[in-house]
């Protein structure tokens, strides 16, 4: 027989806000408990870090080692007062400071350092405190020690001056500081392959060749209506200017035998192909062209830059072509398509000067912000200069088989440095001639000579100087003060 029905009690409808405020509390009894204590340790793992080490296991004995208050030297461990696993559950935190261990050493250490370390009170005296430098090894400096090398010195130039007096003439010799001749900014030089004669292109719209050893004028040709910028020595003499001409000549006829048309605007690099009857002419129509000598023909127009084409170099091996532009690129050109192999986004400002080691495989590249340094043929940045920087634009850089890089500066600074270290071991400033604004002491054009044991420099006081190294001086009267860098890792 069924029994007496059930009496059904009503059940009370609940919010939303109490059924969330219910399933909060649920997780704050879940989490609560254990909110900011440490964790127990894990005795079982037993795995402990010690600084500056990859993670290694060791007894479990460390670990109990570190509940009864006594941390193993040369560890990382939680460390405080003598009932160290009662005060981690009742919520005490102990501070974490380096410091060297009070403890003995045992047996246990972990690490090859040989010094023991480990984690002290704050209340301890702040001479057992140590940094964090304290206890990470310091790395030793790799940067290569520079090479020492003479300083260089402008040297006077033998000259014979012819004068004539109540219709006689008198040679008299002098000795110069300078080489002067030119009625406007002195901006290229090049020397001959055979060493007896170089030759610089200035403002005045003239090309004149100088004898090298005595300085002396030789030749003058006329032919730009502008200033001219560049100059390359072959078989033949190549110029170039801002009148958008190049010009081949021949310096048996000393007249122009070839122009090469194309430039849209002033042209203000060029190079010669080392192994190959090729010039390459950059300019402000952002191109570089390639041209072929013997038909006056253009094979290629490298496009890509986005400003003015200053500085050009090329290689007998790929990359055959560089090019340095003002809007802070360098690029790699594969010469036998006309493509861009790759670009250096490096520099911050315009790259107005580059200069390719004469044996190594790499080059150095100057802008306002820093003087870099480039491997080939990938193009992986080494390193910066050292020391303090030129502050100011360099307009031209060059560098001999010894390893001496000179740079000349709008402000007429002329320094040297050691190619491999990046050493600046000297630093010269030019004196504009009588007549001439200070301003004008800036420094256009540099070149080296077959030897590499003389400089010439082309400036904007219109002289030309000329330079080699100091004979006298040795490791004693001029000393080498070089101090590596603090922080390799800039470069």
């Amino acid at each position: 027989m069924p029994g007496p029905p059930l009496e059904m009690e009503p059940v009370e409808p609940q919010s939303l806000k109490k059924l969330s405020l219910k399933s909060l509390k649920r997780a704050l009894d879940l989490f609560s408990p254990s909110h900011g204590q440490f964790a127990a340790p894990d005795s079982e793992s037993g795995i402990k870090t010690a600084p500056g080490q990859p993670l290694k296991h060791v007894n479990s004995s460390v670990a109990d080692d570190k509940c009864r208050g006594s941390a193993p030297s040369n560890a990382l461990a939680l460390t405080g007062p003598a009932d160290s696993c009662d005060s981690q559950k009742e919520g005490t935190q102990n501070a974490l400071l380096v410091g060297p261990s009070l403890q003995p050493k045992t047996q246990n250490n972990v690490g090859t350092s040989g010094k023991g370390t480990a984690m002290v009170s704050a209340s301890a005296p702040f001479s057992e405190r140590l940094t964090t430098s304290a206890i990470i090894e310091r790395i030793p400096s790799k940067w290569p020690r520079p090479v020492w090398h003479r300083p260089w010195k402008n040297y006077r130039v033998r000259n014979s001056i012819t004068l004539k007096v109540d219709e006689m003439s008198v040679i008299v010799v002098c000795d110069f500081m300078v080489i002067s001749g030119h009625l406007g900014w002195v901006r290229s030089v090049a020397f001959d392959p055979s060493n007896n004669w170089f030759c610089t292109g200035s403002a005045d719209r003239t090309i004149k060749i100088w004898d090298v050893a005595s300085g002396r004028l030789k030749l003058t040709l006329t032919g730009h209506i502008e200033q001219i910028r560049g100059y390359s020595k072959h078989t033949y003499m190549f110029s170039a200017g801002d009148d958008k001409q190049v010009k081949c000549w021949d310096l048996e006829q000393n007249k122009v035998i070839r122009s090469y048309h194309g430039h849209l605007s002033g042209v203000y690099c060029l190079a010669l192909h080392p192994t190959i009857d090729i010039l390459l002419t950059g300019g402000r129509d952002s191109v570089c062209r390639v041209w072929d000598i013997r038909t006056k023909m253009q094979i290629f127009a490298l496009s890509g830059h986005d400003n003015t084409v200053c500085s050009v170099f090329t290689r007998p091996t790929d990359p055959q072509v560089v090019t340095g532009s003002h809007d802070t690129t360098i690029k790699f050109w594969d010469l036998r398509y006309g493509k861009t192999m790759s670009t250096l986004t490096h520099h911050k400002k315009s790259v107005r000067a580059m200069a390719p080691h004469p044996k190594e495989h790499s080059f150095a590249s100057a802008s306002a912000d820093n003087i870099k340094k480039f491997s080939l043929p990938k193009g992986e940045f080494l390193h910066n200069m050292l020391s303090s920087q030129q502050k100011t634009i360099i307009n031209t850089m060059a560098v001999n088989e010894d390893g001496v890089m000179a740079t000349g500066g709008d402000n007429g600074s002329l320094w040297f440095w050691d190619w491999r270290s990046g050493h600046n071991f000297q630093q010269a400033h030019t004196i504009v001639q009588p007549g001439s604004l200070d301003s004008e002491a800036g420094i256009y054009a540099l070149s080296y000579d077959v030897t590499g044991t003389r400089l010439v420099s082309c400036e904007a006081d219109k002289t030309i100087k000329m330079w080699k190294e100091d004979e006298t001086a040795t490791e004693q009267t001029h000393p080498l003060n070089f101090k590596p860098p603090k922080d390799i890792r800039r470069f």
